[in-house]
């Protein structure tokens, strides 16, 4: 994989993750809501403003773009497997970020995955 290549390919895992804890973070501004017929307006309209979530929205929009480019240089048999990145970044990020436990078999399993990236990314 070239240089570019992979710079596309992490551009996009770390934008991705972004977004997830981005929209994490709105969701926790807004709190705990459900969706009604008759609070669908204004709920909508909380989370559509939310700078959180608008943000988040952007990373996606912005890593879908960035995406396309890697997929573009980069079989999809070893890019797809490297969004798994993500799930580490966010497990860790999450932990500091939001107090979101990382027990020992949550560390076990991200432990598989960095495994299984490498073995990919090797391949």
């Amino acid at each position: 994989m070239s240089a570019v290549a992979f710079a596309l390919v992490l551009t996009g895992v770390l934008l991705n993750a972004a977004a997830q804890l981005l929209l994490k973070a709105g969701t926790n501004a807004v709190g705990h809501f459900e969706f009604h017929l008759d609070n669908v307006l204004p709920v909508g309209l909380k989370l559509a403003f939310e700078p959180h979530i608008l943000g988040g929205m952007a990373c996606y929009a912005v890593s879908l773009v960035v995406w396309i480019m890697a997929l573009s240089r980069v079989p999809v048999s070893i890019a797809y497997p490297m969004l798994s990145i993500g799930y580490v970044i966010n497990a860790f990020v999450a932990y500091f970020w939001f107090g979101e436990a990382l027990a020992s078999q949550k560390l076990l399993g991200i432990g598989f995955i960095v495994v299984g990236v490498y073995l990919v990314a090797k391949s």
